[in-house]
């Protein structure tokens, strides 16, 4: 149950950190997508798939340093639909955060459409 209090109770839309079509294509599933659907679910928001995209295939990021991800991944996310996202309250989602890196860079190219706010969740975090 959500509280009043909460800063979660004026989510517009529930986005997960995004696979490359690639690997969803071989793996079948997104973990990601599949956590951050009951989310949007228990807060009332719009979940949404496919306002955030990652544009290329990249190798694990589990093995890196927070600034190897970081310069790697740089441009490896968009928008697809940013009139979309103006002004809305966005839950980012991802499974995992070791460095942040990813969380980050997803952010960022979110924070670059006017008006909007962005909050993060993960099901772990890594010390």
């Amino acid at each position: 149950m959500i509280q009043e209090n909460n800063h979660l109770t004026g989510v517009d839309y529930v986005i997960p950190v995004p696979l490359h079509k690639k690997k969803l294509r071989k793996r079948g599933y997104n973990q990601t997508a599949l956590f951050a659907k009951r989310l949007a679910f228990h807060l009332n928001s719009t979940y949404s798939d496919e306002v955030l995209i990652k544009t290329a295939n990249t190798r694990t990021q589990t093995k890196k340093t927070r600034l190897g991800r970081w310069y790697d991944n740089r441009s490896l996310y968009e928008i697809t639909n940013e009139d979309r996202l103006i002004n809305k309250k966005i839950l980012l989602v991802d499974d995992v955060i070791t460095t942040g890196a990813t969380m980050e860079l997803c952010a960022t190219v979110i924070k670059n459409v006017p008006g909007t706010t962005v909050y993060i969740a993960s099901m772990a975090v890594v010390p």
